[in-house]
């Protein structure tokens, strides 16, 4: 077994939402700062990390 493939394995059960984050779902966090949407969105760090910041 490869490393990563052990990573991959072992990590979900570590994350509280239970599974490895998307791409996509980095990129949707990122377009809504960047967009008019978030206007009144000042001074936060936005974790986009299934929970994991919580363990």
């Amino acid at each position: 077994m490869s490393a990563r493939l052990g990573f991959e394995q072992m990590m979900p059960g570590m994350i509280p939402a239970g599974r490895l984050g998307e791409a996509d779902e980095l990129a949707q966090a990122a377009l809504y700062l960047a967009s008019s949407d978030s206007s009144f969105v000042n001074g936060i760090e936005l974790h986009v990390d299934g929970g994991m910041s919580l363990v």
